[in-house]
């Protein structure tokens, strides 16, 4: 990798990091010495990159700071298009126009107009050839969570028993022909997985999650490591 790529991989991950990053931490994805990647960081400084840091703490870029677009290599390409694809094919419309919509504005973003190579990866999802039925239950599930307000929900289990609950959602996994809400339950007072198939009706309330979304994330994650570990 010759000193211009290095120092475009570097922005690249100073993008990635939303806190300081130390400067072993980045020469080792960088594949170089700490020597040369404090070279490095002098150099973009001294180019205008608005970087922030110091020795022991750790480098990150200012909040507010718009990098030009740059180009895409292929496989970065490829990559954009398939996800973004896949997405579409979700019955999550929301989700799917939104994909479309960031597709167009890399191709017309970007140093080179990208519409003909976007057409043209060759690269679909199987789910593009399903039929799929549009589910809004997933754009209200995403709302509730970005906004950390509880959801109503009445539910039928695996047996067809109806129940009504209150629940925080916490993650919404897209499976390929179903979907699944990590939530905390108010009811059982645990984390439960909820398959919104079986959702019959589902309404957005003003009430706040009893606690913050990341909080709850954290806390199922270790309940479902320490579960795993123990049922293994």
């Amino acid at each position: 990798m010759d000193k211009t790529q290095r120092l475009f991989s570097i922005m690249d991950a100073l993008r990635r990091h939303r806190r300081p990053v130390t400067a072993a931490a980045l020469a080792e994805e960088q594949g170089v010495s700490v020597r040369t990647l404090y070279r490095d960081v002098q150099t973009l400084i001294g180019l205008g990159a608005p970087i922030d840091g110091e020795a022991g703490v750790g480098y990150m870029l200012k909040p507010g700071f718009f990098l030009p677009p740059l180009m895409f290599t292929a496989d970065e390409l490829e990559a954009l298009v398939l996800g973004a694809r896949w997405v579409g094919a979700q019955p999550d419309d929301g989700l799917g126009a939104a994909a479309k919509n960031a597709l167009a504005k890399i191709a017309t973003a970007s140093p080179e107009d990208l519409r003909d190579r976007i057409n043209d990866t060759g690269l679909w999802p199987v789910a593009v050839w399903t039929e799929k039925k549009p589910m809004p239950v997933l754009g209200e599930i995403r709302q509730a969570m970005r906004t950390e307000k509880a959801v109503d929900i009445a539910y039928e289990d695996e047996a067809g028993r109806a129940t009504e609950r209150t629940i925080w959602p916490v993650q919404l996994a897209y499976f390929e022909g179903k979907q699944v809400i990590v939530a905390w339950c108010c009811l059982r007072e645990a984390f439960r997985n909820f398959r919104t198939d079986r959702i019959a009706k589902l309404t957005l309330t003003e009430q706040r999650y009893g606690k913050r979304r990341a909080i709850l994330d954290r806390e199922w994650r270790e309940s479902w490591i320490h579960d795993s570990h123990y049922s293994s």
